[in-house]
């Protein structure tokens, strides 16, 4: 499970899903084995963390359906373990998804209620903090955006990097820099430029580490945005320009796109019209034409 987690800011999610899904169906199929009662809770954790995986590989795929009956897999098995980490988490990423979706007060709400699960030193309790604050900002609510901000940097302060920081549902001080930046772009702070470049810098050129391609796509649209606020239209373009034909971009990016686009469009950039067409040649979301959540 750790080695997929692992591999989620490298991997295209299609490829990590199909390999979430092998594991899944072998821990399915070792449940109808005799074992003891540790032993059973055990797997049926391991089967509710690959469900949480699973489901973020389904909304970066834009297969909603999918990611919604994998969320209620993962509570259930949680719930039936006892494990409020998983609980948490998958509230956290319920908030995530309606984040994407545009609904932005029913993300708060999620994000708090995942808070109210957490435990108050793990990880999920720190992203569902972060989470919540990106919502805010959405909202435009500068005040409680910036509580949130403030919230997760006395969370984060006092944590050592992990062993494995690129693990999905481990919270590090890096993963911290690149919400804030995403944060404050979405509020239209100036200070986001300033994290955005070295939250990009970092990703691409880690002091330790591999690179995270992935996250370093998303930092582009962040720095993107930024630009445009500080009214730097020419390099913002050219920036949506760099992540648009990285290849890393995922379906749950697109909006972040189209809305870098639409405020390049509105300015008459000459850039506008390479930046559509590069928009439309992204692959489409894919379906789920079994519904399959195996």
């Amino acid at each position: 499970m750790d080695d997929l987690a692992s591999a989620y800011p490298r991997s295209a999610p299609a490829d990590l899903l199909v390999r979430t899904r092998q594991h899944l169906a072998y821990v399915s199929h070792l449940m109808d084995a005799r074992m003891t009662l540790a032993q059973r809770r055990r797997l049926i954790v391991v089967g509710a963390w690959l469900s949480l995986l699973a489901a973020t590989c389904d909304i970066d795929l834009g297969k909603r359906p999918a990611a919604a009956a994998r969320l209620r897999t993962a509570s259930q098995l949680a719930d039936h373990s006892g494990h409020t980490e998983i609980l948490a988490w998958a509230l956290e990423i319920q908030a995530w998804q309606f984040l994407t979706d545009g609904d932005y007060r029913r993300a708060v709400s999620l994000a708090r209620s995942a808070q109210e699960v957490a435990p108050k030193t793990g990880s999920a309790f720190i992203q569902a903090t972060a989470q919540e604050g990106r919502a805010w900002a959405r909202l435009g609510a500068a005040p409680e955006t910036r509580a949130a901000l403030t919230r997760v940097e006395r969370l984060v302060s006092p944590l050592r990097m992990p062993e494995r920081p690129e693990h999905h549902f481990r919270y590090d001080p890096a993963k911290s820099d690149a919400y804030t930046a995403t944060t404050l772009s979405w509020l239209g702070d100036p200070a986001a430029e300033q994290y955005a470049r070295g939250v990009l810098g970092r990703l691409e050129k880690p002091v330790s580490g591999p690179a995270r391609p992935r996250r370093a796509a998303s930092a582009r649209l962040d720095l993107a945005l930024a630009l445009l606020a500080s009214h730097q239209p020419d390099e913002a373009a050219h920036t949506a320009m760099e992540a648009l034909n990285s290849g890393r971009l995922v379906p749950s990016n697109y909006w972040r796109v189209a809305e870098v686009i639409t405020a390049v469009e509105a300015l008459r950039l000459p850039e506008a019209a390479e930046l559509s067409e590069a928009y439309r040649q992204l692959p489409p979301p894919r379906g789920n034409p079994d519904g399959a959540i195996v």
